[in-house]
């Protein structure tokens, strides 16, 4: 069984830019050539790819560190070096990416979206590029550009229709194996599921994905349990299916206790109470499950929720359970579509024409900062005169 990893820390380095190349043309009868030295070819990117095929970040997990090549040194004869070999790396999808702070960068949803996580180095020009009117025959070239270095935080957030939330051992887990085709391991212990599980429901022509996450405690919004690792799978949901235990063995337990306590931990998470709810009061096959599904149900549906008495064991209430998911789904997804096609934001990209900034310092001297400056000093050969001449 393949283990589930869905934070690791990822150390990308992009490939360093090939060094210019310094060169004079030789030829017999062209005593006066002039310079020929090559281009440094472009260091590789570290790119990050959705993949269909990948539902893990456990590979990043054995080997956080990546590097892709270095671009290669300039030639004679106007012969420009090999641009470095980029590095592509699948993700899963709904992937998302954080800078070392914690900040967000990058959010990956579709397969096949690109989000490039170090970028390479450029290539030195060579003499031949670096000649002028002024400077016919230059006897330097440039260094190529070091590549990018970036410490990232990679968090995986499933991407579901609808998650099913609820205690341990509520039957999450066999819920979703009787509705969909998945088959998580069902056992009649508490956090008996320990990873999202991941269905596709068919309800008429509305297909939709429906994702179980390991049961929720009180304060699992704040790290107890399994929660606080897990609720962010249900974070990109457009809609929620609370599972109530009907025949919890607990007797200080009971289905609006835990109701309450579940609400509670979604409110504190933050970004989860405002989501669409259904009610599934599960269990109802097993002895005093009806009656205490018929006690609590009045109750529930006065708070404005929609709430249907379910057994995944027998299948009972299932396919009307299914189809009020999927108008729920519709609708949000009618809803999301209207909001994309009317929301069209247009932002010129900002233009800086100076590229640096020149400070004067107390004792005279002056602090030239900005990326142009920074990349001229890098891709200088100092060791060489006429290059800083």
């Amino acid at each position: 069984m393949t283990t589930f990893v869905d934070r690791v820390i990822v150390h990308a380095s992009a490939g360093k830019g090939g060094d210019g190349c310094v060169s004079v043309h030789r030829e017999k009868f062209i005593p006066f050539g002039g310079p020929d030295g090559g281009n440094g070819g472009r260091g590789g990117d570290v790119i990050l790819v959705v993949d269909s095929g990948t539902t893990t970040l456990l590979d990043f997990h054995h080997s956080p560190h990546r590097k892709a090549t270095d671009g290669k040194q300039g030639m004679g004869d106007f012969a420009n070096g090999a641009e470095g070999k980029d590095l592509v790396l699948p993700v899963p999808n709904g992937t998302v990416v954080k800078d070392e702070n914690g900040n967000q960068i990058a959010d990956l949803l579709g397969i096949g979206t690109r989000f490039i996580a170090a970028q390479g180095g450029m290539g030195g020009l060579g003499n031949a590029g670096l000649a002028n009117s002024r400077r016919r025959a230059p006897g330097f070239a440039l260094l190529g550009e070091t590549g990018q270095t970036r410490t990232l935080i990679l968090e995986l957030k499933s991407v579901a229709d609808i998650g099913l939330v609820g205690f341990p051992s509520a039957g999450k887990s066999s819920l979703i194996a009787a509705i969909s085709a998945a088959r998580p391991k069902i056992a009649d212990y508490p956090f008996t599921t320990l990873v999202p599980n991941l269905g596709v429901v068919q309800a008429g022509e509305v297909r939709f994905t429906v994702a179980d996450v390991p049961g929720l405690i009180p304060s699992a919004s704040k790290g107890k349990g399994l929660g606080l690792e897990f609720l962010r799978h249900v974070e990109r949901c457009s809609a929620l299916v609370q599972v109530l235990d009907c025949a919890a063995l607990e007797t200080e337990r009971d289905p609006i206790k835990d109701f309450e306590v579940i609400e509670e931990e979604l409110k504190a998470y933050g970004g989860l109470s405002d989501r669409p709810r259904i009610i599934a009061l599960n269990k109802i096959d097993l002895p005093d499950g009806k009656a205490i599904a018929d006690m609590v149900q009045g109750e529930l549906q006065k708070r404005g929720y929609e709430v249907y008495q379910v057994s995944a064991a027998s299948r009972a209430g299932l396919p009307e359970l299914i189809y009020a998911m999927s108008r729920i789904i519709e609708a949000q997804r009618k809803n999301k579509k209207t909001d994309e096609d009317t929301r069209i934001v247009l932002r010129p990209i900002p233009v800086n024409d100076a590229g640096f900034k020149v400070t004067a310092n107390k004792d005279g001297s002056f602090q030239v900062v900005g990326e142009k400056p920074e990349r001229w000093v890098k891709q200088t050969d100092f060791k060489n005169a006429e290059a800083i001449g």
